[in-house]
């Protein structure tokens, strides 16, 4: 019998270990338009991946031996498939839990016709823990995570010194954990994260930050966001060793 995160919890509280994981979303599953319900119908056989236990085997994935770009958390996925279509040379896989995300992006991917994206629907951190193979991504994406912006919240922000160190088993050598966001905030919290996590060196030359760069497209809400005069942050960190 398979383990659940329950099981693994309880069997941890009455061993006198306490474990709390953080985890990558909190469920608004919200309600599914035809559409939605119809792109998942249809589209998930081919462009989804389920959740296990063994590694995926990106070759047998997508046919081909092309660079993996992991993002977490692609909203509605219209900047995803965006990616995706404007590099065809790279291999994408996106994790969402919002089941009208997953919908509305899988029926974007396929009016593109898209061949080089993937989705899963699942926390990933389990998904990072369970189903992805060390030393196998190009690129780990975080863009406008859930900001948890009262102080009394913000542990449960998804970027912390252990999920840092995830990240960098999965990523390659010269590997890049690429994060934006557009809470002031957030963003000194994620470069103090970032700059004590050992085996990662900080890719920008004047501070903590770089410059949106032209592979991640400017979204809806950050165009609206820069109209009314709010700040975006873009980190990137490359894993050293």
């Amino acid at each position: 019998m398979t383990e659940t995160p329950q099981d693994r919890l309880k069997r941890a509280q009455d061993s006198g270990r306490v474990i709390r994981e953080i985890k990558s979303f909190v469920v608004r599953q919200g309600r599914l338009t035809k559409g939605q319900e119809a792109a998942i119908e249809t589209f998930w056989p081919t462009m989804g991946l389920e959740h296990q236990k063994q590694a995926y085997n990106w070759q047998a994935v997508f046919g081909n031996q092309n660079p993996v770009t992991l993002e977490i958390g692609f909203g509605m996925g219209s900047s995803l498939v965006e990616m995706a279509k404007a590099a065809p040379e790279q291999n994408f896989v996106g994790i969402e839990v919002h089941h009208p995300g997953v919908g509305a992006c899988l029926k974007e991917a396929s009016d593109a016709g898209l061949t080089n994206l993937r989705l899963i629907s699942h926390d990933a951190v389990e998904i990072l823990k369970d189903s992805i193979a060390d030393n196998s991504l190009a690129c780990v994406q975080l863009f406008f995570p859930d900001p948890w912006h009262k102080k009394r919240h913000h542990k449960r922000r998804i970027v912390q010194p252990q999920f840092a160190e995830l990240l960098r088993q999965k990523l390659k050598v010269g590997g890049i954990f690429h994060m934006a966001t557009d809470w002031e905030n957030y963003a000194e919290h994620m470069a103090e994260v970032m700059n004590a996590a050992p085996g990662y060196q900080n890719m920008a030359t004047d501070g903590d930050y770089m410059p949106r760069p032209e592979h991640r497209p400017l979204t809806k809400f950050e165009k609206r966001g820069h109209n009314l005069g709010h700040g975006v942050w873009d980190l990137m960190y490359k894993k050293a060793e």
